[in-house]
């Protein structure tokens, strides 16, 4: 968690954090009191602007996330298990909706649809990473 942001991504690098914290959360690999890297280590560890850190940091203490120690360090709060899981679904069923209107509207079937979210379903990837090619082969249309 928290090894690499794409900075190609069209996802902010700070919003990359959030959302990845929430969702170390939302599936348990972070729990009430766990600490997150200093700011430093996470800058350089991501090799991004401290600034771009601590702007995650802080609206993820704004949401109720995390809070900070001062002098030691950002911890997980209690009892935003549920609340992450609640934020992530609701943020990602809005975007696979978008997603999915738009390819209905640039003419994909239902089933190019479905068979483009199973196979992308069966590989392990991280979020924000490259589309892998054998995903990428799927945009070919056929003549």
């Amino acid at each position: 968690m928290l090894e690499n942001i794409n900075i190609h991504s069209s996802v902010a690098a700070y919003v990359q954090i959030e959302n990845t914290v929430e969702f170390a959360v939302a599936s348990g690999r972070l729990k009430a009191g766990d600490q997150l890297p200093s700011v430093r280590e996470l800058s350089e560890r991501l090799k991004l602007n401290p600034n771009t850190v601590g702007k995650s940091y802080r609206d993820l203490e704004v949401m109720g996330v995390v809070f900070t120690r001062r002098g030691m360090g950002v911890y997980i709060n209690k009892g935003v298990e549920a609340k992450c899981r609640e934020n992530s679904r609701r943020r990602i069923v809005g975007r696979l909706h978008e997603v999915v209107s738009e390819a209905k509207a640039a003419g994909m079937t239902p089933q190019e649809i479905k068979t483009v979210c199973t196979a992308s379903c069966a590989i392990d990837a991280e979020p924000y990473g490259e589309t892998p090619p054998s995903l990428l082969a799927m945009a070919k249309t056929k003549k």
